[in-house]
């Protein structure tokens, strides 16, 4: 079955409240390396729910994110400083992830739950538009 651009949206946009509610879950519960991971699948599921708007999807990350960064923000759609917002949060997910030594701290969560909350706001804005 075919889904159409905007259900395929909105699909991944809640997906993306999704993993912010369990990004707030973790980090409530002291899971500061997976609360920093789900924040940023919050952000990365958003960006896909902006992407698909024009057709675009990949597998990889730094492609779905370069594509987003082209088109939307250097096309003026979303503030500049929202690719901070990004690059921010896919940095310290890959150190949470694949750095045996990293200790996330609950600063760390805490600002990278801010962070995907603020774009998930931006993105909602955009799509409403």
């Amino acid at each position: 079955m075919q889904l159409d651009v905007i259900t395929l949206s909105i699909y991944r946009l809640n997906r993306s409240k999704e993993d912010l509610e369990a990004a707030i879950s973790n980090h409530e519960s002291g899971f500061y390396k997976v609360a920093i991971n789900r924040s940023y699948y919050a952000i990365f599921h958003a960006i896909r729910a902006v992407n698909i708007l024009d057709g675009f999807d990949a597998s990889k990350h730094s492609s779905v994110i370069a594509h987003f960064n082209q088109f939307y923000v250097h096309g003026g759609k979303f503030d500049r400083d929202t690719y901070k917002l990004i690059d921010s949060a896919y940095r310290i997910r890959e150190k949470c992830d694949y750095s045996d030594f990293f200790i996330a701290s609950k600063e760390d969560s805490e600002n990278q739950i801010r962070n995907a909350k603020e774009f998930i706001m931006r993105v909602e804005n955009f799509l409403n538009a």
